[in-house]
């Protein structure tokens, strides 16, 4: 149980800096560069995982013996794109359907795909 416990705490400090980026990324470009929110929220979650990839895998999940570099890639981010998909949904319900602001809408969105991320890759990316 403690080993859950401290594998939580590493996923919560990579996903909020994963957080940060996401937000600055989309916030930069819907507000600096004017595009809509919806490929704002797109562009800057893609952002995101690239780092999110690098530090999970580095500092919050074991890798698994019976999965090479590329399998463990390949699985990661057919698991972002769920993700992504996921946030998708949730940006153009809340902002487009709702018409609401969008940086309430992405952090109701980030909780939902926070919960698939960590449940997702502790199913088939840890070796733990």
């Amino acid at each position: 149980m403690r080993g859950l416990i401290e594998q939580l705490l590493k996923f919560g400090v990579v996903g909020a800096a994963a957080t940060l980026i996401d937000f600055a990324v989309m916030i930069a470009l819907t507000e600096l560069a004017g595009l809509d929110p919806v490929i704002s929220a797109g562009v800057s979650f893609t952002v995101s995982v690239v780092f999110n990839y690098l530090a999970s895998m580095r500092f919050v999940f074991t890798r698994r013996e019976d999965l090479g570099r590329a399998a463990e890639a390949a699985i990661f981010v057919a698991l972002s794109l769920a993700g992504l998909a996921i946030n998708e949904v949730l940006m153009w319900l809340g902002v487009t359907m709702l018409r609401l602001n969008y940086v309430l809408v992405k952090v109701a969105a980030t909780c939902v795909v926070m919960l698939w991320n960590f449940l997702s890759r502790k199913r088939w990316l840890d070796a733990s």
